[in-house]
């Protein structure tokens, strides 16, 4: 496997023959079988290292735009196998990808830049992702890939759930559904060793308490959301199923080009004046996309594909944020805060624009090249703002696998 991930991703299939490999391999500890099958068909394959009744569900590709998370489940797979101390009062389990139909979509197998990767983009609407579907839907609604999750957890009972997830651009930080002592110092280490900023002001977990520098524990159900717009909520997804069972959650992100504009604790000067500007940019880069979309939306032969439908719902979120984010700020707010708003605020409008642009571009829609002017200048312009420094495939891997190690030995349950 290890000759794959130098250089570039591997693709679904190439992790699901290596799956196969290590399971006729290693028939005594290792066993990979299908738990279920996507909504396009796809196969959802589950591999197992060690059979103690103690267990630990790694969840990869839960987006289908971060990809380190399934080399990086393989990895822990063949440490797992090779490493006796890691199979010592637990079982692994390894969701190779949880929405393989998300991942034949978006194709970056080896990108070299930001453009590359946005050439080539797809992430699902809200309620089509694996995670976050519950948040959204009503349970009689959720997609195949949701249930053979929470089937799976269900089955398996972890006591520790670690989902792998990435950013395009930015730091490393981890989520937990409960605190975990001591991985805040690992994963540190960890950061520092491979040079990987530590994103401390990460929005995504805006709010919420932390244990230490870029590890956040997610607020009870009391607790206001950050950005009330938004329609999906972090305690309504997945990552909480595996409480009913006295487990947790932890989510770690790893960024495929760093920034150390986010890993930056100092106080930021002006945060209120700096959200206004960032809030009437995204309105502005959003009208641009939406022009191109509503020019082109007649011509178009189809309008109910995914690619459609992703770039839609992103725009959907726009007007709120927008709203959201010309509310008095937090009175610590940082600068890795600001950054992390400015890097999300660039990056909506770019992915909804980067799946239109596909969209037109398989259609021959001659407001195609408009489109490919926009993405390819934003691309030019997110890449600057940041410093954006390309973090070696193996580096994200081993970083990423790290720290799920040491969450898993240092969790409870």
């Amino acid at each position: 496997m290890s000759h794959l991930t130098e250089q570039r991703y591997p693709t679904t299939a190439e992790l699901a023959q290596s799956a196969r490999e290590l399971a006729t391999h290693r028939p005594e500890l290792c066993r990979l079988r299908r738990i279920g099958t996507s909504r396009g068909g796809r196969p959802l394959h589950l591999l197992s290292v060690g059979h103690d009744p103690r267990t630990v569900l790694v969840v990869a590709g839960a987006h289908s735009n971060e990809p380190t998370g399934g080399p990086t489940a393989l990895h822990l797979a063949e440490r797992a196998l090779l490493e006796p101390a890691l199979r010592t009062d637990r079982s692994w389990h390894f969701l190779l990808c949880a929405d393989p139909d998300g991942a034949a979509l978006h194709h970056t197998p080896a990108p070299r830049t930001l453009l590359d990767y946005h050439r080539h983009f797809f992430r699902p609407a809200g309620p089509e992702q694996p995670e976050w579907s519950p948040s959204v839907l009503p349970p009689n609604r959720l997609p195949p890939e949701t249930t053979t999750l929470t089937g799976a957890i269900d089955e398996l009972r972890p006591y520790l759930q670690v989902s792998l997830h990435g950013t395009e651009l930015g730091g490393s930080w981890v989520q937990l559904t409960r605190d975990i002592p001591g991985l805040a110092e690992a994963f540190a280490k960890s950061a520092a060793e491979l040079h990987i900023p530590v994103e401390t002001g990460a929005c995504d977990a805006a709010g919420w308490p932390t244990s230490g520098p870029g590890v956040h524990v997610m607020p009870g159900l009391d607790a206001q959301a950050a950005f009330p717009s938004l329609p999906d909520d972090a305690r309504h997804s997945t990552w909480h199923h595996a409480h009913r069972y006295g487990g947790s959650t932890a989510i770690i992100e790893v960024p495929m080009w760093a920034s150390d504009l986010v890993d930056d604790p100092a106080p930021h000067p002006g945060p209120e004046r700096a959200l206004r500007r960032i809030s009437a940019r995204l309105s502005r880069d959003t009208r641009l996309v939406e022009a191109v979309l509503v020019e082109a939306l007649p011509r178009l032969p189809d309008t109910t594909g995914p690619l459609l439908r992703a770039a839609r719902w992103a725009l959907s979120l726009v007007p709120g944020l927008a709203d959201d984010w010309v509310q008095p700020p937090p009175p610590d707010a940082t600068m890795a805060y600001i950054g992390s708003i400015d890097a999300f605020a660039r990056r909506l409008p770019l992915r909804a624009a980067a799946m239109l642009l596909r969209v037109l571009e398989e259609a021959g829609d001659p407001a195609a090249a408009r489109l490919d002017a926009l993405v390819t200048r934003w691309c030019g312009v997110y890449g600057a703002r940041f410093n954006a420094r390309w973090v070696p495939v193996a580096h994200q891997i081993e970083h990423q696998a790290r720290t799920t190690i040491a969450a898993v030995r240092y969790a409870r349950g």
